[in-house]
């Protein structure tokens, strides 16, 4: 007897896919509940005592009363409750998963998960032993298992295409089930901002402030884990579209959140570590227009600080300057540091431009070190008596401008600004003018210029760019705005030595860690290089309890980023596509005029 196969009609039903299991068999229903119930559970386990001794910082001894690394883990719980909640359906938290995918269920609960037993391990290493665990460690431990348990056995839905990560690229994809920015009121979208831009001065305030370094680690991981939950939940593409919207009020409130900083400090000793990271922060904006827009690698970037810090030093006062009886105003300190920047640049753009890609980098990489001896010789001895040497240049004074000492505390409707949240509030502004001719000059034909010779040089010159010139223009103007930065830096650190401007070192800045911000931030982006910026001058300095250990764990986290987000925290767009295949979950397919799919590198 032969089977006959039967051929299904085209008005034939089609068969329904198969919904996926999740990772551990569980009822779908028992999942949702073990992850409500796991993230309440996590959140009040923060009330009891972890430890019964006060010698682990945060003191985690108290009944009723989180502290220390507990209000981190109260925090990972609220968050995992809140997004299980959104999955049930419940009315008003459905804009927390506006792509309706358990993605962002599971991240809250490894966030949670993560601090918490970073604490339980902590405790017990510090203080020698699980010994010192009081049964509300035992307890935070379990709970924080349990959201873990529910997040990996919920099903994730196929919509007819091969993965999950397909079924909610489609789903993002479509307009209509994520409702453009504009078509809410502007006063509203105004709000949404305010209100995001107030819970980052929130955050970036909280983790400048810890005290010790396991609260920092313990921040990173909450911080982390939150920010990519918000990603796969769609809001930061929400979000996004938001400032797209509205740019210029976007913008305003950025910087009304940096002057708002010192406002919040107790402590001059964070606003110090706030003007550090706009000094890093500007330099960095400076080299991202070398490479991120113009695509020149340049391996020794922190000389140009140097030169800008060692002629506002020569011109400052000090009585170790060898040109004496030389004092200028700020505004001329700051020109001549710029300018004498700017003249470096062009002399050494000049005549190796024309080299590209590892050469070029070879070449900088020689400048920077060539730079570096060359003020260390100049010490009257080995060499013309210009920079003292490895002594560097001393005792600058601080600047006055307007009257306004900038090494004096000073009340401000009730607030007292110190030595450093002076030097914090003017390199605000300084880093609103970097940002204004950073933004000017890309938007314009020059910067339309640069990304053509980044993307194809040959093909850029075919069409009647001149290649030599447009490069030289950004390594000058990227030069210029390194020396500006540099100014401020020489009267904050109160001396000029060479040892900080080298290619690589333990600390920023140097031309490694100004690299590695761009790249680490976002290339050809604004608050790409201001992030990465923070980001490698907090860890540093809050991983100092790891000692030698410090740079293991700062190397393993660059690796990890760079594997799973390669064009940056903040990515532009174009690099976003670059990187990315069409089939991921966060780059749309991309069709031609006639809506048919384009062909991809493979073919398909």
């Amino acid at each position: 007897m032969t089977e006959t196969t039967k051929t299904p009609t085209p008005d034939a039903a089609p068969t329904p896919t198969p919904a996926l299991r999740g990772l551990i068999p569980l009822p779908t229903a028992a999942a949702r509940g073990l992850l409500l119930a796991g993230g309440i559970a996590t959140a009040a386990s923060a009330y009891l005592a972890w430890t019964w001794t006060a010698e682990f910082p945060g003191d985690l001894t108290y009944y009723g009363y989180p502290g220390g690394l507990q209000w981190l883990t109260f925090t990972a719980g609220v968050l995992t409750a809140l997004f299980a909640l959104a999955s049930y359906g419940v009315r008003g938290l459905g804009w927390l998963l506006p792509a309706r995918n358990n993605a962002p269920l599971a991240l809250t609960a490894l966030g949670g998960f993560a601090v918490t037993w970073f604490t339980v391990i902590a405790i017990s290493t510090k203080l020698g032993g699980v010994v010192n665990l009081e049964p509300g460690g035992w307890i935070a431990a379990v709970a924080s298992l349990l959201p873990v348990i529910g997040a990996f056995a919920l099903p994730q839905e196929r919509t007819g295409t091969d993965s999950t990560k397909e079924a909610v690229k489609a789903y993002l994809a479509k307009p209509e089930r994520i409702p453009a920015p504009q078509a809410t009121a502007p006063w509203i979208q105004r709000a949404v901002i305010t209100v995001v831009t107030i819970i980052g001065l929130g955050v970036f305030t909280y983790g400048i402030d810890t005290e010790y370094g396991e609260l920092f680690v313990g921040y990173l991981f909450v911080l982390t884990f939150a920010i990519w939950a918000l990603h796969t939940a769609g809001l930061l593409d929400r979000f996004s579209g938001l400032v797209a919207a509205n740019r210029s009020f976007t913008l305003a409130m950025g910087f009304a959140a940096a002057i708002a900083f010192p406002f919040t400090q107790t402590d001059d000793h964070y606003a110090n570590i706030g003007v550090n990271i706009l000094i890093f922060g500007t330099v960095a904006l400076g080299l991202n227009i070398v490479v991120g827009l113009a695509g020149l690698l340049d391996l020794g970037y922190v000389a140009f600080l140097g030169v800008g810090a060692y002629t506002a030093a020569l011109v400052s006062g000090s009585e170790f300057s060898t040109i004496s009886g030389v004092h200028l105003p700020f505004w001329a300190s700051a020109l001549a540091g710029a300018a004498a920047s700017l003249v470096f640049g062009v002399l050494i753009g000049a005549p190796t431009l024309r080299l590209r890609g590892d050469y070029l980098a070879i070449v900088t990489l020689g400048f920077g070190e060539i730079f570096r001896i060359a003020v260390n010789n100049m010490d009257g001895q080995s060499g013309p008596d210009v920079t003292n040497g490895p002594n560097g240049i001393p005792s600058i004074p601080d600047l006055k401008l307007l009257g306004f000492n900038f090494g004096e505390a000073h009340d401000i409707g009730g607030f007292t600004l110190g030595r450093f949240a002076n030097y914090y509030l003017l390199m605000v502004l300084i880093m609103a003018i970097v940002v204004l001719v950073y933004t000017r000059a890309a938007d314009s034909r020059i910067g339309r210029s640069w990304i053509a010779i980044r993307e194809d040089e040959t093909a850029a010159t075919a069409m009647g760019i001149n290649g030599f010139r447009v490069k030289l223009v950004a390594f000058a103007l990227g030069a210029a705005l390194a020396g500006l930065a540099g100014t401020v830096s020489a009267h904050v650190t109160y001396s000029v030595v060479p040892t900080p401007y080298q290619f690589a070192g333990s600390t920023p800045p140097n031309s490694a860690f100004l690299l590695a911000a761009v790249v680490l931030g976002g290339m050809g982006t604004v608050a790409g290089p201001l992030l990465g910026a923070a980001l490698l001058y907090l860890l540093p300095e809050k991983l100092v309890f790891l000692q030698e250990k410090s740079l293991l764990a700062f190397g393993i986290a660059l690796i990890l980023l760079m594997r799973f987000r390669p064009e940056g925290i903040i990515a532009n767009r174009r690099r976003q596509l670059e990187f990315h295949e069409t089939g991921q979950l966060d780059v749309p397919k991309q069709t031609t005029l006639t809506d048919e799919p384009a062909v991809t590198k493979a073919g398909a």
